[in-house]
């Protein structure tokens, strides 16, 4: 009889495993990193830029890749680990009824929400490029915000970006998981 379903006896499941691993360091320790600088950056400015030192900030060496995007990638890639290794969590009869239905619509809830955000971000840094272009100005893309919500807090462009196509991302494809038929407990020959 051969698992249908990833199994921890599977050579497979340790793989996922010490990947979501991997990525769960590189989100927190980007996590840190980001608060810190942040944290410094209001101290001294009295105001800071959501994002704009993370996505400035290159790992490991100049011209690879920013934090901002070892995060895009880090959630993305761990998200996917997570839902093979804990899908027994999920499984069978665990999650029925009335706590499937609100958690399918808190999902799609997230979805939409996180759709309109990568949307609405990607069209402001669209419209900023173009209009300092119109300008004559080639814009700093990496450096562009926009002060909304509030505006001693703006967000950079680009990582708003990411990180909300990230949510987005992980959101559509929680609510299509939580949309498939329930995986069966019991192992199929």
């Amino acid at each position: 009889m051969k698992p249908k379903h990833l199994e921890k006896s599977d050579p497979g499941y340790k793989v996922f495993l010490y990947i979501f691993y991997i990525c769960g360091f590189i989100m927190v320790s980007s996590l840190v990193f980001g608060v810190y600088v942040t944290m410094v950056e209001w101290i001294e400015k009295g105001s800071y830029v959501m994002g704009e030192a993370i996505h400035n900030t290159v790992i490991p060496f100049e011209n690879f890749a920013r934090v901002s995007t070892w995060i895009f990638f880090s959630t993305i890639i761990g998200w996917y680990c997570c839902s093979r290794i804990g899908w027994k969590n999920t499984a069978g009869n665990k999650i029925v009824g009335l706590k499937m239905a609100l958690l399918q619509l808190m999902l799609l809830g997230f979805a939409i929400i996180t759709l309109y955000e990568v949307l609405y971000n990607f069209t402001v840094l669209n419209a900023k490029i173009a209009a300092g272009v119109m300008n004559g100005i080639v814009p700093d893309i990496d450096n562009l915000s926009v002060a909304y919500p509030d505006p001693d807090r703006p967000w950079n462009l680009v990582f708003a970006t990411k990180i909300f196509l990230a949510a987005f991302i992980i959101s559509a494809h929680a609510f299509y998981l939580s949309t498939k038929p329930r995986k069966n407990l019991d192992i199929e020959s």
